[in-house]
């Protein structure tokens, strides 16, 4: 099972955006999904502060700014 990851930060449009697609695509497929606050990660904040929401799958950064459902059910189903 994967498991998809939205790094964001309250009060960020997109990343609400973000979120509504990651959890309707990750929904459908059976994979897990978590978010993580950049504001409350300093590594994170360091590394994408300028992408935010970041998507990551098992890990592996897969979108920034804006998440293309087709493109992440294709690579939680591969």
């Amino acid at each position: 099972m994967k498991t998809v990851t939205l790094i964001g930060k309250p009060g960020c449009h997109l990343c609400d955006v973000a979120r509504d697609v990651v959890v309707r695509v990750c929904e459908e497929v059976g994979a897990t999904w978590e978010e993580k606050d950049i504001n409350q990660d300093q590594e994170l904040y360091r590394l994408y502060w300028e992408q935010i929401p970041v998507v990551l799958v098992d890990g592996r950064q897969h979108d920034f700014w804006r998440v293309d459902p087709q493109r992440l059910r294709s690579a939680l189903t591969s």
